[in-house]
């Protein structure tokens, strides 16, 4: 059975589960968030914990079970603590602010750069630290709102400027040598 599909999800005070055949919805202090998982896989609620079962050993229901579980898990550590990604600039005149809800950001181009964040989503800009914070209950979400941001300037090997995740470790590359 897989590690990860068979353990079950234990469901925290104030957090409430619904499942109705293949949607499982799940509310919390933060929200609410719900999914539609793969009719093959049944999810139920045993003694406030969710258990997720497959039907066969296949591979594709095995990979399933994990996934769907994941993801259960997912919603429901969102809707409790809820997810946060920090992005740091760094790079000489890359600036940040905020206007609104919208995140403007300089990063040695033309034009500056307007990112409206989904709903969801909350984006906060710490100017002085050169960070971005990303907060939000839905990990995928998040996460993709991270990445979107880090394509506006990838971090380069070479002088390590760009958007980077906090702790990210960017390799570098040696420049030019001069030829004997």
């Amino acid at each position: 059975m897989s590690r990860v599909g068979k353990s079950p999800i234990p469901i925290p005070d104030k957090t409430k589960v619904e499942i109705q055949k293949s949607l499982v919805t799940v509310t919390g202090p933060k929200g609410s968030l719900s999914h539609e998982i793969h009719p093959d896989i049944t999810a139920a609620l045993e003694d406030n914990q969710v258990v997720v079962n497959r039907p066969s050993d296949a591979k594709r229901h095995r990979a399933l079970h994990g996934l769907t579980r994941a993801l259960i898990n997912n919603m429901v550590v969102g809707v409790t603590e809820g997810y946060k990604r920090e992005l740091q600039v760094i790079g000489v005149g890359y600036r940040l602010e905020m206007r609104g809800k919208n995140l403007i950001l300089y990063l040695g181009y033309s034009h500056p750069i307007f990112f409206a964040p989904p709903d969801g989503v909350t984006v906060t800009a710490l100017p002085k630290e050169s960070k971005i914070v990303i907060e939000g209950i839905d990990k995928q979400l998040v996460g993709q709102v991270a990445a979107k941001i880090r394509s506006f300037r990838r971090p380069e090997p070479y002088k390590g400027k760009g958007i980077r995740y906090v702790g990210e470790h960017v390799r570098s590359k040696a420049g030019k040598t001069a030829g004997a």
